[in-house]
């Protein structure tokens, strides 16, 4: 008998026995001995909330506008990589979940549908997360999400240098997949995400295989998270100046790169560790938010180790005013396809919600740091 998917765990369950071994710990993987992950997790749990009693709470609203667009909910999707590698055109459901939730979608780099597929199969609101890899390649990337409507460009700046992914190397886990006898036997053992991903065509960098962009040198580079570590402070201001839409700088842990982004025109920074990613001993964002929030004047997102409404609830109290949602989506993508993603986005906006009645806070907008015990 299927176990019903009511919980995240049991999404993440799912996700477990569908997936191969190999996709499943890109998935689920952190840097190192994952203390990172972990502490991510551990940041959440001993973060308290602190209700106000007899307070109307009979009207609840969780809408937001960090950047002036309303979203439905205050969480957006984060931008991931490889999804296709979990299910086939993986970036397109989740942005055709996003728009029905509405919420924005931020479209990878390293995703395997290109921003203009994403555009074409969804009205939702679109942003592109770019890695510099390469400049000529950036500037391609950055007229392209230009040409394709994207409202927002998320420059990612953790990744200098690819985080030590253990889980990874030991599996052997690439774009494409080397079919080693281990990963066969791996596959047979999980027919219907073989026979998906060979009906589908296994996936691929789809930015760097499209027309003008096919350089293998490059997609190595990605896999490898081999990027231009020359980039500073000078290069984001020349992005800033050629990206006239929001801007968005993702992986800033102190208040001090806060203040310099601001100082450039930058619209918005995520508090961010890449999810326990990339530097094993990075803190856990929730626990930065407060200081970078407190000393910079423009809207601070966070993403790393959301798993709930309530997790949600206590980033936006320590002064996110937005949070980005990534690992349970894919849970959600594994386990039940795109009737999973909406299930799991809907199962957050009621986990946000009931969080906010119990808090005795009936708009998220109105969340404090003297809600956090």
């Amino acid at each position: 008998m299927t176990r019903a998917l009511i919980t995240l765990d049991d999404y993440r369950a799912a996700a477990r026995r569908k997936l191969p071994r190999i996709v499943f710990d890109y998935l689920e993987g952190g840097a190192g001995s994952e203390r990172g992950l972990s502490r991510n997790r551990e940041a959440f749990a001993r973060t308290r909330l602190l209700p106000d009693r007899l307070t109307d709470v009979s009207q609840r609203r969780q809408a937001i506008a960090p950047f002036g667009r309303p979203w439905e909910s205050p969480f957006a999707v984060a931008p991931m990589g490889l999804t296709g590698v979990v299910r086939p055109q993986g970036d397109l459901i989740l942005a055709r979940a996003a728009a029905r939730a509405g919420i924005p979608f931020c479209l990878s780099t390293a995703a395997t549908s290109t921003i203009e597929a994403v555009r074409r199969a969804s009205d939702g609101e679109l942003w592109f997360q770019l890695y510099v890899v390469q400049r000529t390649l950036a500037d391609r990337l950055v007229a392209r999400a230009r040409e394709a409507g994207c409202t927002t460009l998320v420059l990612t700046v953790d990744v200098a240098v690819n985080g030590d992914r253990v889980r990874d190397r030991r599996n052997g886990f690439g774009v494409p997949l080397r079919m080693t006898p281990r990963i066969l036997l791996d596959g047979v053992r999980h027919p219907v995400w073989s026979l998906r991903q060979v009906r589908q065509g296994f996936p691929q960098l789809a930015h760097f295989v499209a027309a003008g962009d096919g350089d293998v040198e490059a997609q190595a580079a990605l896999m490898a998270r081999q990027m231009d570590a020359s980039f500073d402070w000078a290069a984001l201001a020349r992005l800033r100046d050629d990206w006239r839409g929001t801007l968005i700088v993702k992986g800033i842990v102190s208040a001090e790169d806060a203040r310099r982004c601001e100082g450039l025109g930058v619209d918005g920074v995520v508090v961010s560790n890449h999810g326990g990613r990339q530097l094993e001993d990075a803190p856990a964002p929730i626990d930065l938010l407060p200081a970078v929030a407190d000393t910079c004047g423009l809207p601070v997102l966070m993403d790393s180790g959301v798993r709930d409404g309530a997790d949600v609830v206590k980033a936006m109290a320590a002064g996110a005013r937005g949070v980005l949602v990534g690992r349970p989506l894919l849970y959600a993508l594994a386990a039940d396809g795109e009737r999973g993603v909406d299930a799991v986005l809907a199962m957050l906006r009621r986990q946000v919600d009931t969080t906010l009645a119990l808090l005795g806070t009936p708009d998220v907008t109105r969340l404090e740091r003297r809600h956090l015990a």
